[in-house]
């Protein structure tokens, strides 16, 4: 390898929201009846919340919102998307951190567990070299539950997922086998093997767990200004985002 990698997270690590729960409040402030799906989202919540329901089944009925609409609509809405709510809500140093490993010549890869309907856009808008994220299907209307195929793409699926399309070596690798002049960077705990296969890990406003490793690891930590404070404003703005009434710079 004669070029090293640049490993970027997406939600809360480009910017500081939950990129699905953000394209929900763009579309629903501007298609409010869509409103609906709140109904059967929310009765599946404590189902989820005691693990009757999967993380990768409530993607799904999360996505609901999108029900019967066309694909040519569904692409307009991401196009706005990106130039409105997504382009005010990334955080500049950690773009900066994108156009630095540009300029080191590093291989730049967008891996996130989001679907890759709108991962498209926002790696041709940011310039990554390729990108990864969660095969949910796009028909010509959006279906009620759309289907997902392959993995979640989360956990040790990101480092699979790369292994598999060649983008990385295809052997096992471990804290020996490190990617070198390699970079990654993420928020979440779940991202740990994302992190721990490159020789420089960056946390992103690290929660207790991924602290604890990044600490022990010698990662770096990055705190980017966030239009909340804590956890419970995140949770606050992902709920407002989720029925349509979070405006962009309100907090």
């Amino acid at each position: 390898m004669s070029r090293g990698f640049a490993l970027f997270d997406l939600d809360h690590t480009l910017l500081p929201h939950d990129t699905q729960a953000l394209f929900c409040n763009f579309v629903l402030r501007r298609e409010g009846w869509r409103r609906i799906y709140l109904i059967w989202f929310l009765l599946s919540v404590p189902f989820a919340a005691i693990r009757l329901i999967s993380l990768r089944t409530m993607k799904r009925v999360f996505s609901s919102y999108l029900v019967g609409m066309k694909r040519e609509t569904l692409e307009a809405h991401v196009k706005a998307f990106l130039e409105e709510d997504f382009e005010r809500a990334l955080y500049t140093p950690v773009v900066a951190e994108l156009e630095r490993n540009r300029e080191a010549g590093r291989i730049l890869i967008l891996n996130s567990a989001s679907p890759e309907f709108y991962l498209k856009g926002i790696s041709e808008k940011l310039g990554f070299d390729q990108f990864i994220g969660t095969d949910m299907e796009v028909g010509e209307k959006m279906a009620f539950l759309p289907k997902i195929s392959g993995p979640n793409n989360k956990h040790e699926a990101k480092v699979v997922a790369m292994q598999e399309r060649g983008l990385i070596p295809p052997q096992v690798i471990d804290e020996s086998i490190l990617l070198p002049d390699s970079w990654a960077y993420s928020d979440s705990s779940a991202d740990i093997p994302l992190l721990s296969i490159v020789e420089h890990g960056v946390m992103i406003h690290p929660g207790e767990k991924l602290e604890s490793v990044g600490l022990e690891k010698g990662w770096r930590t990055m705190t980017p200004p966030r239009p909340y404070k804590g956890k419970w404003g995140n949770r606050i703005a992902a709920l407002k985002q989720a029925c349509g009434l979070y405006l962009v710079g309100e907090d």
